[in-house]
């Protein structure tokens, strides 16, 4: 399929207003004819999506509703045939590969310039996957620990980012507005398909939806 032949809706979700120019500038150069819509938060993009189907989602990984992989694997999980264009400042090691595991079907530095910006977006149109040179360097054992937790559900992974943020199964529940039974069943099944037997096991395996790495003592 050429990029510029096929009609869609491409969602451009990112906080900073001059990047969401430079991707939309990026769009209308390869593909014309595509509808935009621009969103600044997690919650935004989820009301865009409501409203109809897109083609392609490009998403900032720090927005204000959402930091780390947390938004793209929930993306990933209620619209899994849209594909996530993920945009990110890190230059953290491993990052663009984790994100791949999380289920985006590319990655692309704040850093790039506009020919590499229509690159990316007319191979990830194409149907192609597209990330960055050397993105396949970086910690092996975060880009495993990024595979099992996509294997979580969009509340279990809700449930971990609260184990992770030190919170207590009432506040998690208070959080989400389930029961603190909920919150445990759903513990349980967290330990079981990360393998691990507690919650300080399973935070370890959460620092895999960090963007940077944790800081070192």
């Amino acid at each position: 399929m050429d990029a510029s032949t096929s009609s869609g809706r491409i969602v451009l979700a990112d906080d900073h207003p001059l990047f969401r120019a430079a991707l939309a500038a990026a769009v209308k150069r390869v593909a014309p004819d595509r509808e935009i819509a621009e969103t600044s938060s997690l919650a935004e993009t989820e009301a865009a999506l409501k409203d109809g189907p897109a083609e392609l989602i490009c998403l900032d990984l720090h927005m204000e509703d959402s930091s780390g992989f947390i938004g793209l694997a929930e993306l990933r999980k209620a619209h899994p045939g849209v594909p996530v264009v993920v945009i990110s400042a890190s230059q953290s090691p491993g990052v663009a590969a984790r994100a791949v595991e999380f289920g985006a079907s590319g990655f692309i530095p704040k850093t790039a310039g506009m020919d590499t910006l229509c690159e990316a977006l007319a191979a990830v149109l194409d149907g192609d996957v597209w990330l960055p040179e050397g993105a396949d360097d970086g910690d092996d054992d975060a880009v495993e620990a990024a595979a099992k937790i996509a294997q979580l559900t969009p509340a279990q992974m809700r449930v971990l980012s609260g184990l992770a943020g030190g919170r207590l199964n009432k506040q998690i529940a208070y959080d989400m507005g389930i029961s603190e039974a909920t919150v445990k069943a759903h513990v349980t099944a967290i330990f079981r398909k990360l393998d691990v037997i507690n919650r300080t096991q399973a935070v370890l395996v959460a620092q895999a939806l960090q963007v940077e790495p944790p800081a070192q003592g």
